[in-house]
């Protein structure tokens, strides 16, 4: 039987993890509307320190085409967070920016860039993505449309 605390010490249960009174650094890395739940989670939980949050550049949006902050990035601001805007994560600037955050885990939610095996290896207990759909059928941009359009009975986060 493995042993989830020696593996991914950050599923430790609550209770053992408050009497050690250790918070675990994460780097969140998300973009649309569907990721802000989950980045809200980890910066209202008192178990998690959110060190950096990792989102797409601003976009051209709207009539006037002016430039929009994405909602993780609006939620990340509005509750003090430090954002971080790469066009390329993988380029050698978002690699030292992840590093140097030395984060714990990071977890993704629709970020919307390839992690490299580089980017994975920074944090020390490794990376946890959130994604719309069960894995691995209907990956892309689309996937709860794509559930819907195929009349999937069961579908899942």
């Amino acid at each position: 039987m493995m042993d989830l605390e020696q593996h991914f010490p950050f599923v430790i249960p609550h209770s053992k993890r408050a009497m050690m009174m250790q918070k675990y650094r994460v780097v969140f890395m998300g973009t649309p509307e569907f990721a802000v739940p989950s980045l809200k989670v980890l910066a209202e939980d008192g178990r998690y320190e959110v060190v950096g949050v990792f989102t797409q550049p601003d976009r051209p949006a709207g009539r006037g085409n002016r430039l929009t902050a994405c909602p993780v990035k609006q939620f990340a601001e509005a509750h003090g967070l430090p954002v971080y805007q790469f066009e390329r994560i993988r380029r050698p600037e978002g690699v030292e920016t992840l590093a140097a955050l030395a984060p714990d885990v990071v977890v993704t939610a629709a970020f919307g860039q390839i992690l490299t095996q580089q980017i994975l290896d920074i944090p020390a207990h490794g990376t946890v993505n959130v994604h719309a759909s069960l894995l691995p059928q209907y990956r892309g941009s689309a996937p709860i449309n794509w559930c819907i359009l195929m009349g999937e009975q069961v579908s899942g986060v």
